[in-house]
């Protein structure tokens, strides 16, 4: 580089300054929420509003009913590193409140048009400050009530590098009310309400029941199915644990519905998480997860907040010693609760008679004793077993498009097929297969036919899942719910996908919307179209545990024949058959391979 080309070094304007700042704080429209609330909740209100336009992106407004904001001090609270909150740096080493670097405020205000109104007890009226793009644009004087009233307007619009990543206004909304019903579980004693285009889709009242708040924000579903965990203190450590948590019989796809909060803080843990999660380690198969809130409580000595510029992740001093006594805590209250249990039907299930056999249909079905690689026995020395239902008669699949000729014989658990080939033995994951054709059959029409349901089936949602219904109403239908809101957080699904005469239940729509708040799965991380049809065929889909015919056996696998290229996983990666070769079969029984 020559000298003539060297750029020298100089300080950056102030007004750029605090837009990077904002960038470190300000990263979403749920971000802001979650800043103001957070300021409501240290203000010492007893109930918090919440309001938004276009998911956020248009406007937020966010009310309470604390302390307020004295008028000579407004110009202060809109200026970088000024607060309330603390006095000097040895208040860092005990930070108790939610926010207190003094930034928030500020940052919001640089990159919208920011309007606070505030009133203090004392005073007569309610006194404004309104900032434009950073700048104090003008002061006012107004009736109000006590208390303060945050109203953020264009948000990025002065930086539209970073309003361009941003989602859709229903995208936004999803997250808002994530992080609405996080901040609800982490504080249940103040009142939390969040309205959007001022129709109000989620109302969390004051309570001191962290069961009743659990069941408000995670759903219905967790009535009478939710155990209680407390530790205070755990040793030494000077450690109080509480938390509400789903029973082994409701769990989730995702870690996504288990909330964490440090001494009233919402926080990101990958390593408190992991502790939950071991804690129902021979509770839960390992594709499941539990769900719930998990309230720590640490000495603020201990606690460094100072870390995130959102405040999101915290460190813990000896945090694995906290994580394990966490574990301990959750593994006790599970000690003695059932595991996941199977579901028990009134039915008979079918069985299919081998053909030959000439005789009466048999009263039971055959039982097949598997162990080791094959019966996936507990380790505790029991026999697995398991029934085998063959088909009648056996169904040939002709091969296609290179795919082996195969007969399938029956069906194990419900869940697994099992087919021979011309020197294998091949077991197919039924969910599986079905979800693989659904999916290649959503992406390539882009609907699924529908069903009219005799009885239209009744749901309570939660307003996160009534949020992602809303986000992705279109594509639910296309896949062939039909769903429509019923008042308040009801709602009835009035028909359901059917793909090959196989009807999808009505009853899974709310994992299927949780999901989808997640952003759906796919082995394809990176899309969004790909990720919510895997979601979508997975929910339409035969599932495991559906007794189902020979035939339609047959009908799923010569579709999993037609589609192009070698379909052979599911739309979330996972394996759909698994071949054994007939030379293991044989080493494996000490036989001489011909």
């Amino acid at each position: 580089m020559s000298r003539s080309d060297r750029r020298p070094i100089h300080r950056l304007k102030p007004a750029t300054v605090a837009r990077i700042a904002a960038g470190e704080v300000v990263e979403s429209t749920a971000s802001v929420v979650k800043e103001l609330v957070e300021n409501a909740y240290d203000a010492g209100g007893s109930e918090v509003r919440v309001e938004i336009w276009g998911g956020g992106t248009e406007r937020i407004r966010v009310s309470d009913n604390g302390s307020g904001i004295l008028p000579e001090e407004l110009a202060l609270a809109v200026e970088r590193h000024a607060t309330s909150k603390l006095s000097d740096s040895e208040d860092l080493d005990t930070v108790a409140t939610l926010g207190f670097r003094g930034e928030a405020l500020a940052s919001i205000g640089a990159v919208s048009h920011l309007s606070i109104r505030s009133r203090t007890a004392l005073s007569d009226s309610a006194h404004g400050i309104r900032v434009d793009g950073g700048e104090v644009s003008g002061e006012y004087e107004e009736g109000g009530p006590p208390g303060t009233t945050v109203d953020v307007r264009d948000l990025f619009y002065n930086t539209p590098a970073r309003r361009k990543f941003l989602r859709s206004p229903a995208a936004e909304q999803v997250e808002v009310t994530r992080v609405v019903g996080a901040l609800y579980l982490a504080r249940p004693g103040i009142a939390l309400s969040l309205s959007s285009e001022g129709q109000e889709i989620a109302r969390y009242p004051a309570t001191g029941s962290l069961s009743d708040a659990v069941v408000r924000v995670l759903g219905e579903e967790l009535l009478g199915q939710t155990l209680e965990v407390r530790a205070d203190p755990l040793g030494e450590e000077g450690l109080a644990v509480t938390a509400v948590l789903a029973r082994p019989t409701v769990s989730r796809g995702t870690s996504s519905a288990l909330y964490l909060s440090v001494n009233g803080r919402i926080v990101a843990s990958r390593t408190l998480q992991v502790a939950v999660r071991l804690a129902y380690e021979d509770y839960l198969p390992k594709n499941r997860f539990p769900l719930g809130t998990v309230h720590l409580v640490v000495d603020p000595s201990r606690l460094d907040v100072n870390v995130h510029p959102t405040k999101r992740e915290v460190r813990i001093a000896r945090e694995r010693e906290v994580a394990e006594a966490l574990r301990r805590a959750v593994r006790g209250s599970l000690q003695g609760t059932a595991a996941v249990s199977d579901p028990v039907s009134a039915a008979p299930r079918p069985y299919f008679p081998s053909v030959g056999t000439g005789g009466p249909r048999p009263t039971e079905p055959p039982r097949v004793a598997l162990a080791g690689s094959l019966g996936g026995g507990s380790g505790g020395g029991a026999t697995s077993q398991a029934r085998l239902e063959p088909a009648a008669p056996p169904r040939a699949v002709d091969p296609s498009g290179g795919h082996p000729r195969l007969r399938l014989l029956g069906s194990l658990f419900h869940l697994y097929w099992v087919a021979e080939s011309e020197a294998s033995l091949v077991l197919i994951d039924q969910h599986a297969a079905s979800e693989r054709v659904v999916y290649d059959s959503l992406r390539a029409d882009g609907r699924l036919a529908r069903q009219e349901l005799v009885s239209p089936v009744t749901l309570t949602l939660s307003a996160r899942q009534s949020a992602a219904w809303a986000a992705n109403r279109e594509e639910i239908d296309a896949a062939g719910f039909e769903v429509e809101s019923f008042g308040g957080s009801s709602f009835r699904v009035a028909s359901t996908p059917v793909f090959r005469g196989r009807l999808a239940r009505a009853e899974t729509l709310p994992e299927l919307l949780d999901e989808l708040a997640d952003g759906g799965r796919s082995s394809a991380p990176n899309d969004w179209v790909e990720r919510r049809a895997a979601s979508l065929a997975c929910h339409a889909a035969v599932r495991g545990g559906d007794a189902i015919s020979a035939e339609e056996m047959g009908r799923i696998l010569e579709a999993l024949y037609r589609l192009p290229g070698a379909s052979y996983a599911c739309p979330h990666g996972r394996p759909i058959l698994v071949r054994l070769d007939r030379r293991r079969l044989d080493q494996w029984f000490l036989r001489s391979t011909p």
